[in-house]
């Protein structure tokens, strides 16, 4: 079923593609639709145009769309149709998400935002780690059955900083994965690893029994928590 479900949008795709339409833009349309645009509020689409040729930019990657229309088009990577549309009442730019079953019917889904606007994710990647949690908090708050970020991915950047010996950035990464994920036994644990790095001792201690209360099955937090209270008898 899922392999006859990717070929039948493979071609669906390949049907799409060949109605791909070469539009002559505007200067004025250029510079109004020019620009980035936010993307389920944890990503950026950057929508440009080199010698009168649409181009999207998504998670670094530039490619053409399908153009439909001087306002519509098909991104095959993300499967959706979308249409540059100004609001009424903001007067705001949006890439409007087309419905599959209707062509007239679209939503305000993704609104055009600053050139230095940045999202959590982008606040993360730039080390600014307060920053960074702020957003992915508010995200959270509005939205809490959906992960905008994974509690393994935070880990391996801390993991990665801790490798290139940046401690101090290590504990912001993982300090923010304690907040981000408070009732994972995993994320203290690592934090104490780095606090155990750096030497201190009472720090890894409090974060190894953080973890041990969380699950008591966590060895490596057990053996620490235990050792450091031999030590101090």
């Amino acid at each position: 079923m899922k392999t006859t479900t990717s070929l039948l949008a493979l071609i669906l795709i390949v049907i799409i593609s060949s109605c791909s339409k070469n539009i002559h833009y505007s200067a004025e349309h250029i510079e109004q639709t020019s620009g980035r645009y936010l993307y389920d509020n944890n990503e950026i689409i950057d929508i440009f145009y080199d010698e009168n040729k649409l181009f999207v930019k998504y998670k670094g990657v530039a490619k053409t769309p399908v153009v439909l229309d001087e306002n519509t088009f098909f991104v095959a990577d993300l499967y959706k149709k979308l249409r540059f549309v100004k609001h009424q009442d903001n007067q705001k730019m949006y890439l409007g998400l087309v419905s599959e079953d209707d062509d007239e019917i679209l939503t305000f889904e993704y609104p055009k935002v600053d050139d230095h606007y940045k999202t959590p994710r982008m606040h993360l990647n730039d080390g600014e780690y307060d920053l960074a949690i702020e957003g992915f908090l508010e995200l959270k708050k509005q939205n809490a059955s959906k992960i905008y970020i994974e509690e393994q991915e935070v880990n391996n950047i801390g993991y990665g900083l801790l490798q290139k010996k940046k401690y101090e950035n290590a504990i912001a990464i993982f300090e923010m994965n304690t907040v981000l994920f408070p009732e994972s036994d995993n994320v203290y644990d690592s934090l104490g690893e780095a606090y155990l790095e750096t030497k201190d001792s009472m720090q890894a201690y409090v974060n190894y029994k953080k973890a041990l209360d969380l699950n008591p099955k966590n060895k490596r937090a057990k053996k620490f928590v235990d050792a450091y209270a031999e030590n101090r008898d």
